[in-house]
């Protein structure tokens, strides 16, 4: 509609115009018919018998020239017209306009009209002042203009207005056809630029309604319109959806798994002593000492899966309100603080340099904990653990037994423990946590085999801006 609204105001627009233009065009041609019949001055004579009698009809045959091929008459002041010599019958009307031309007759001033005669026919008028030539004894002649008389001079309109009415036929007919068919033209090109919409359309629909996010639009590669780009972000949208789905599928089902155990463990310590006082069968001090410290255990387990597992299911917008430019030599400081009351027995090292990131900081305190535990955890008694930080970059190094060279692929995994260190406390999601944190700060982590013996984690973080220092 809006194509054809559109190509039917232009097409109006040029065809009005070309109206005018040719109506323009032929009236011009009219008036250039008038004026070659008044090239010459009329016979005095044949003028005075016209005047004097306008009831009988002209018997002169004076010519006017061979374009010219309407009819004249002379009118007078009081409006009374006169058809004069040669003119064909019927009369043009006369208007006020003719009557101040007779009043005042002007030399060399004319003006042009439509008019119509008597019978009601068309006529192109030219009114102008009656000039007369009278001939002298020794030759030639003498030229004056008739007062209180004006000529009118009239050509037949019927056929230019007939050439006229056949134009605007055919600009109606063709301006007709031309909107059709642009209306034509612009439905199937809207059909067929939109049908990919309409695939779009369906394709929502279909996943809206039966959650089936393996459904993706056809896309040609060399396509690059907005259609094609939609399509592609559609697919892409899909794609990362039904990733996101199975990435919960998979830690919904590893954190059942993960929870089973401790779950498990806990249901039966508390059924033993759930037992032994209904049955009054008191259990061994000793032995219920044990009970208890494994329930203790299986609780700190549970809390600690359970906290891993909230910091995992957190939002990237909630992260994003938190971020803030923190110093990474403080917040080092302080996971130390918290890794050697968890190993005494250990010597920790550290150097560390200034070093300013923007982070959330709980969040990369935790990370930084999480590495410092697994070096912790794997460190032999007595055992040495290096930390350094110099100019963005954590080193943590210690002299366990290392990681073998085909598990490294996996130690960022959700819920992946080395078979070796399945018998330790964890739920397998710290090193996990770490990668999450580092990358979001921009930066990454990665774990490898340190020279000589032992584990070396890297941690890399880009720089922010130093802080201001607070005022006191």
């Amino acid at each position: 509609m809006l194509v054809a609204a559109a190509v039917a105001f232009a097409v109006a627009a040029v065809s009005v115009t070309c109206w005018f233009i040719v109506q323009g065009k032929l009236y011009d041609q009219v008036d250039s018919d008038l004026k070659s019949g008044i090239a010459r001055s009329l016979p005095a004579d044949a003028v005075s018998s016209t005047l004097e009698d306008c009831s009988q009809s002209p018997t002169n045959t004076y010519s006017f020239g061979p374009r010219f091929k309407g009819y004249i008459q002379i009118v007078q002041s009081n409006g009374k017209a006169c058809l004069f010599s040669g003119a064909t019958t019927g009369l043009v009307k006369v208007t006020n306009s003719d009557k101040a031309m007779a009043k005042d007759p002007q030399v060399n001033i004319g003006t042009f009209r439509n008019g119509t005669d008597s019978d009601g026919n068309p006529v192109r008028v030219l009114t102008t002042a009656l000039t007369v030539e009278r001939d002298n004894l020794g030759g030639g002649g003498t030229k004056y203009v008739v007062n209180n008389a004006a000529l009118m001079m009239a050509v037949s309109l019927k056929g230019t207005q007939s050439t006229l009415n056949q134009l605007a036929l055919i600009l109606l007919l063709v301006s007709g056809i031309g909107v059709l068919g642009a209306g034509a033209a612009g439905l199937a090109v809207a059909r067929a630029g939109l049908r990919p919409v309409d695939e779009l359309t369906k394709a929502v629909e279909h996943v809206a309604r039966t959650e089936d996010l393996s459904v993706r639009i056809p896309v040609e590669d060399d396509a690059e319109d907005e259609i094609a780009r939609l399509s592609r972000s559609f697919n892409s949208m899909t794609s990362s959806l039904a990733s996101s789905r199975e990435l919960q599928q998979q830690l919904i089902a590893d954190a059942g798994h993960e929870l089973r155990t401790p779950l498990t463990s806990l249901r039966t310590n508390i059924e033993l002593l759930t037992r032994s006082e209904e049955t009054g069968r008191p259990i061994p001090p000793a032995d219920r000492k044990a009970l208890l410290a494994s329930v203790k255990a299986q609780m700190t387990e549970l809390a600690s899966l359970i906290g891993d597992l909230q910091e995992l299911s957190r939002s990237e917008g909630q992260r994003g309100e938190r971020v803030q430019v923190v110093s990474l030599q403080d917040t080092v400081e302080a996971a130390l603080r918290r890794a050697r009351l968890r190993g005494p027995e250990l010597t920790i090292t550290a150097d560390l340099q200034p070093w300013y990131v923007r982070a959330e900081p709980s969040a990369l305190e935790r990370a930084i904990v999480n590495i410092l535990d697994n070096a912790v955890k794997f460190s032999p008694e007595g055992g040495t653990i290096e930390v350094q930080l110099d100019h963005g970059t954590l080193t943590v190094r210690d002299h366990g037994p290392g990681i073998p060279a085909d598990e490294l692929p996996h130690v960022f995994d959700r819920f992946w423990r080395s078979p070796s260190a399945r018998a330790l406390p964890g739920s397998g999601l710290g090193l996990s946590i770490v990668a999450r944190t580092v990358e979001q700060a921009g930066g990454e982590v990665s774990l490898a085999r340190a020279d000589g013996g032992g584990t070396k984690a890297t941690v890399r973080l880009p720089g922010a801006p130093t802080p201001p220092p607070e005022s006191p």
